[in-house]
């Protein structure tokens, strides 16, 4: 691995190139914070996809561009003379000394569970109006129902265990199977993946990264399906349903 001074070297660096870059590039001049914003979007899930790949080469080129990012955003704030990538660290730095008093001051805590509560204790110090203000609007709907679930829990507002939580799991699907306004099914329905996500979170599931790692194996075991059907000289299209089940079944045990 890399010294401390080989690490700052190499960001120093990029730094430079950042520079010239913005001066001598026909594209990069013409970026702005708004034209950036979806890339970085796209990079962010790259790097989520590398990560539940765990393919750790694939999570350190992904990181690179999120760097590039980070830097490119700051860079256009120095241009603006709002920041640059020093107040971004510094920033950075002063936020999470604040926030780990027991490590840099004389709070003592027991355990992680200690720690994210007094996260958001000092989170409401710092000028936040809600517990929930930190959570952004633009966040996929499944995430962010864990991470308010995640941040409510910071001040006790949580099930005593992972049976609880399944009792209103239960709970919610059958006011959703009672209901028969479409309207209100809907919103039952939103009840019951919400409650489904709280579950899964006490019980240590990321339901998220569960989600994504179904979609993987249905995409892959379709496509499995897909291949054996192709050498049957079938077409899925023309197929019945019973006869597209003995292909997934097929696909199944070759996964």
């Amino acid at each position: 691995m890399n010294t401390k001074q080989e690490k700052l070297e190499a960001f120093g660096r990029l730094l430079d190139i950042m520079d010239d870059l913005r001066e001598k590039c026909p594209w990069d001049q013409k970026q702005t914070l708004q034209s950036l914003r979806h890339l970085t979007l796209e990079e962010t899930y790259e790097l989520s996809d590398a990560i539940l790949q765990e393919d750790l080469q694939e999570v350190k080129k992904e990181l690179g561009d999120v760097l590039l990012h980070l830097v490119f955003y700051s860079k256009i704030g120095s241009e603006k003379g709002s920041f640059d990538i020093a107040d971004v660290i510094n920033s950075l730095n002063e936020k999470l000394i604040f926030r780990h008093p027991h490590i840099y001051g004389d709070t003592k805590v027991k355990d992680e569970e200690e720690v994210k509560q007094n996260w958001e204790k000092l989170k409401l110090k710092e000028g936040n109006k809600s517990i929930l203000g930190g959570v952004p609007k633009s966040l996929p709907s499944l995430v962010k129902a864990y991470r308010i679930q995640d941040k409510v829990k910071g001040i006790g507002f949580e099930f005593h265990d992972a049976e609880d939580a399944w009792k209103k799991v239960d709970e919610e699907i059958q006011e959703f199977h009672a209901e028969t306004d479409l309207d209100k099914k809907e919103q039952e329905l939103g009840d019951v993946f919400f409650s489904l996500i709280n579950y899964a979170r006490i019980s240590g599931i990321n339901p998220d990264s569960a989600l994504e790692r179904t979609n993987l194996k249905f995409i892959s075991r379709f496509k499995k399906m897909e291949g054996l059907a192709e050498e049957q000289d079938l077409k899925l299209a023309d197929m019945s349903l019973e006869e597209m089940d003995v292909l997934w079944e097929k696909a199944k045990q070759l996964s």
